[in-house]
């Protein structure tokens, strides 16, 4: 039987896993003052540096060739330490495999009940 969360626990990915919450990504489709454009994906992020909560505006190009879920649904973000272990040990359902969208920074988008996660892999600094 599924164990039932109750409302005072934290998420499983942070409970038990150990993810740590980064950031929520919000589709829009308004021009931001502060955008900063990642070509190789084609679309538009703002307000992320600035954001106390994290909150991240992603404005999409007509060619961009991201999932239209992506595209459409907010997602949240997490931060792994081994993003191959979490990809490989649990059932996901990879709808962006892993890339690497800026310097010492790996990611990949997985779906989960209709929503986008994004999981997030630092560079390790030795």
């Amino acid at each position: 039987m599924k164990k039932i969360r109750l409302e005072q626990e934290l998420a499983e990915a942070v409970a038990k896993w150990g993810w740590k919450y980064h950031h929520s990504g919000i589709p829009t489709t308004l021009k931001m003052s502060d955008e900063r454009y990642i070509p190789h994906f084609k679309f538009y992020v703002s307000g992320f540096e600035t954001s106390p909560f994290g909150i991240e505006w992603m404005r999409f190009e007509p060619d961009c060739q991201l999932p239209e879920l992506i595209q459409t649904v907010p997602h949240i973000a997490f931060v792994v330490q081994d993003l191959d272990y979490e990809l490989s040990t649990r059932d996901f359902n990879v709808i962006v495999p892993p890339n690497y969208p800026a310097l010492g920074i790996r990611v990949a988008m997985i779906e989960h009940n209709g929503a986008p996660i994004e999981l997030i892999e630092f560079e390790k600094n030795n």
